[in-house]
């Protein structure tokens, strides 16, 4: 993840957190600082609607509005090209660490295949 969505994850970390205080205040305008005008006012745009501003993109799914996205905005953001917004929502897009994704269910293994069925006109 480029350093600029690294900044609006802990920023958007910090403002959602239940409890505010002095040292948060104080590090959310330095957070703010370091994000480029257009970035963050996107993000409070989204944040004055009450929405959250960055959505994580976890098995080519927004988090935030649980559409699919295409390959291409999911490969733009494994070689951290460009920063990308969701077409649905609007929300920067970010790819969580590894371990930081819960493991898929397994697939069940496959039914084996049955012998065909007798038909009930078949003489025996």
């Amino acid at each position: 993840m480029n350093e600029p969505m690294q900044d609006l994850l802990r920023l958007q970390t910090l403002e959602f957190s239940e409890k505010p205080d002095k040292n948060t205040a104080a590090l959310i305008a330095e957070l703010r600082g370091k994000i480029p005008p257009q970035i963050i006012g996107h993000y409070d745009r989204l944040r004055v609607r009450g929405k959250k501003g960055l959505a994580a993109a976890i098995n080519q799914v927004c988090t935030g509005c649980h559409m699919r996205l295409p390959l291409a905005v999911i490969m733009t953001l494994k070689h951290e090209q460009d920063i990308q917004l969701c077409d649905s929502c609007g929300r920067y897009l970010y790819l969580p660490d590894e371990a930081a994704i819960p493991p898929a269910a397994k697939p069940q293994a496959a039914k084996q295949a049955r012998a065909p069925r007798r038909s009930s006109l078949a003489k025996h």
